[in-house]
């Protein structure tokens, strides 16, 4: 009955994103054992990035844990994990200098990053309701909360997509901003391309599985309205 042909693309789906995640993990960790040639920490690297774009009223914090970094659009701090805000390595570099670019996109007024802002409280209401609708549609057999169901989880996934081209433009930002500011030599670009690539496939592999699942959802709606 819960059982779809999609399932299997959506199966398939979600083993790229374990694989995604532990691509990750083991990219950061590898140049987490590079130091980086300018000497620069994580916080020293962000913090000159900001200054230079002149967004001195930005504070940085550390954070615990291992790739909890972001930046709190809200608050206006970026927050780094421990590893990264201490350390001076290419992932630390990378990491740090990519959480800058989202800030630099709020100053700016980058068009992705403002409509995923004004979605969020949205997004944030109808991504809990919609299993709910979703679930008593399918149990009730009920066409018009499912429907209603998909509405709301169509949200959640346009708030992914939205999300990629936030994501990929953080990173372009980053690297080009650490090569002509010297962070970074053209050789450790590399290794700066890997970390931050292997963190744009972790959300490639979340909106993927979303994508998956809307449709999937459609596909049944329409198959019972016939």
């Amino acid at each position: 009955m819960f059982f779809h042909p999609m399932d299997w693309l959506i199966i398939v789906a979600f083993l790229l994103s374990l694989w995604a995640q532990f691509r990750v993990k083991g990219t950061f960790n590898r140049w987490s054992e590079v130091p980086a040639s300018s000497g620069l920490t994580g916080y020293k690297a962000a913090r000159i990035m900001l200054d230079r774009n002149g967004l001195h009223d930005i504070q940085i914090e550390p954070v615990p844990g291992r790739l909890t970094d972001h930046y709190d659009p809200i608050h206006r701090v970026v927050r780094l994990s421990e590893p990264v805000y201490y350390e001076s390595t290419i992932s630390a570099v990378s990491v740090a200098c990519h959480e800058i670019g989202h800030a630099i996109q709020h100053k700016q007024h980058y068009p992705m990053l403002a409509l995923r802002h004004r979605i969020f409280p949205v997004v944030n209401i109808a991504s809990g309701i919609a299993p709910f609708l979703l679930l008593a549609g399918f149990l009730f057999q009920a066409t018009g909360l499912i429907g209603l169901g998909i509405l709301f989880f169509s949200c959640a996934v346009a708030f992914q997509l939205i999300t990629l081209p936030v994501e990929f433009n953080a990173s372009s930002r980053a690297r080009d901003i650490m090569v002509s500011e010297g962070f970074i030599t053209n050789e450790e670009e590399r290794g700066v391309a890997k970390v931050l690539n292997a963190a744009a496939l972790t959300y490639v592999a979340a909106a993927l599985i979303s994508l998956l699942e809307l449709i999937k959802y459609i596909m049944i709606f329409t198959q019972s309205r016939d």
